[in-house]
């Protein structure tokens, strides 16, 4: 029996385990944004650690204001490839628990998922990377690769500790290829390698206008009303063809490739069966794109919270003194946020009418990234992926950011491997997240023949 063959046996025979491992990791809430979860989160980072420590790993709790990141490296194999995989220990607040239908941190295991926060994002994601590498070590009595773990605990608040980290062991981080699972698939049974990410730009709005809120009878036609001046300034950052108007804001955007357009209209993708998912009867955007092609491809920008006025019951007639929003915009490779924040404050300024006076204030930015569809190392991830699912995997993008991936591109110069697993239903960041068990236990059966993919190498033989 080859050394493969017997560590995915190994996998198989202890798939118990796996699962009461999972289930221990969700019973720590380390919501990483509530100060009240401050020793949860620890919590979560030593668990992490004990893990590594008990595979003969070298482990060290990077500290991070008490949101540690878990650095651990393997003993090293000589003339092996060194692979770096990313994850992260922190969850989202689980907010209202009645909209639960199982309390948050009491995981279930029910209609073949796993419920419970951080159940894909990303504990579920991460834990596999780690058992694949337990059952190389214990099945086959070797590790194929150097394998380097960074499991962070401030990814849902901003990554700010590991990114100092990236910068300050730039070289202690040194690898062929980083590999991680904070993404998704189309279909239960349909993978994918994602190879580009967008990036973000967010802002926060502020407008004043009269120093105290107005009676809406007295004083109205007389003054500037904030929230009227709010409304109009943010409907003229979107024309009627759904293009963001921005100076320079489409100068650098990379258009898409026919074949890039080819393999996009190639994923398995029901629109109709997407918008009932969403509640929803259709939608618009960009003229001329493909749902697919907006989400994954093209610069979009959105309205994530607005605030003014009055919000009580019933009513009260009031010109209120200040209105703000939080606007986020998607960007696509080439383009550079700091570009697009000199834009969007001369389109504001502009757009900004008398008696009211702006601030904005620019909350994070990061940029989009792309791995080679020609890279030797997603190669590698297609053909574990193809071993393991029922049907080939595609190649897709993803509309969200994950801000870390395009620091290690840049710190690091490594092709970044994107192979998620998360279903677009299980809930992440929502009430009643979820993660599929059978998906579970074939993340870590690819995990462990992409080990043996990349020691091997693109054509067959050892990467070095």
């Amino acid at each position: 029996m080859s050394d493969i063959d017997q560590v995915l046996e190994y996998l198989q025979t202890h798939r118990a385990e796996w699962d009461d491992l999972l289930c221990q990791y969700l019973r720590i809430p380390s919501v990483s944004a509530d100060p009240g979860h401050a020793e949860d989160v620890r919590r979560a980072a030593r668990w992490t650690a004990d893990l590594f420590e008990r595979m003969g790993f070298s482990v060290e709790l990077v500290d991070g204001e008490g949101r540690p990141v878990v650095y651990a490296e393997s003993p090293r194999v000589e003339g092996a490839p060194t692979v770096l995989v990313y994850g992260h220990y922190d969850v989202q607040p689980a907010e209202d628990p009645s909209l639960w239908e199982t309390p948050p941190f009491e995981p279930s295991i029910r209609e073949g998922a796993f419920f419970a926060r951080g159940a894909c994002d990303d504990k579920g994601q991460i834990l596999p990377h780690i058992l694949a590498v337990r059952a190389w070590r214990e099945a086959a009595g070797r590790l194929p690769l150097n394998f380097k773990f960074v499991v962070e605990g401030e990814e849902e608040v901003g990554s700010h500790r590991l990114e100092r980290f990236i910068d300050e062991a730039a070289e202690r981080l040194a690898c062929d290829c980083a590999v991680i699972s904070d993404t998704g698939m189309p279909g239960p049974d349909q993978p994918a390698v994602t190879y580009g990410l967008r990036g973000i730009a967010y802002y926060e709005i502020r407008l004043t206008g009269p120093n105290r809120d107005l009676h809406s009878g007295s004083f109205g036609g007389g003054v500037t009303n904030p929230c009227n001046a709010l409304a109009k300034m943010l409907a003229g950052l979107l024309d009627d063809h759904g293009r963001i108007q921005i100076p320079g804001f489409y100068d650098d955007v990379l258009p898409l490739s026919e074949e890039e357009r080819a393999r996009i209209r190639a994923v398995p993708f029901d629109e109709k069966a997407y918008f009932r998912m969403l509640g929803v009867e259709t939608a618009v955007g960009e003229k001329g794109y493909s749902v697919l092609e907006r989400r994954w491809a093209r610069p979009t920008y959105d309205v994530c919270g607005v605030w003014g006025g009055y919000q009580g019951a019933g009513a009260k007639t009031v010109i209120p003194g200040r209105a703000g929003a939080k606007l986020s915009f998607r960007l696509v490779p080439h383009q550079d946020p700091a570009k697009v924040a000199k834009g969007l404050e001369i389109r504001l300024r502009q757009l900004c009418p008398p008696g009211i006076r702006l601030e904005i204030i620019d909350l994070h930015s990061s940029p989009a990234v792309l791995t080679p569809l020609d890279s030797p190392y997603l190669k590698a991830a297609e053909r574990a992926l193809a071993a393991v699912f029922p049907h080939p995997p595609v190649a897709i993008r993803e509309g969200g950011s994950i801000p870390i991936v395009a620091r290690f591109q840049q710190r690091l110069g490594v092709d970044v491997l994107l192979i998620g697993f998360a279903q677009e239903d299980d809930n992440a960041h929502a009430p009643n997240e979820k993660f599929s068990v059978q998906t579970y236990h074939r993340a870590m059966a690819v995990s462990a023949r992409l080990w043996e993919e990349l020691r091997r190498g693109s054509d067959g033989t050892r990467t070095t």
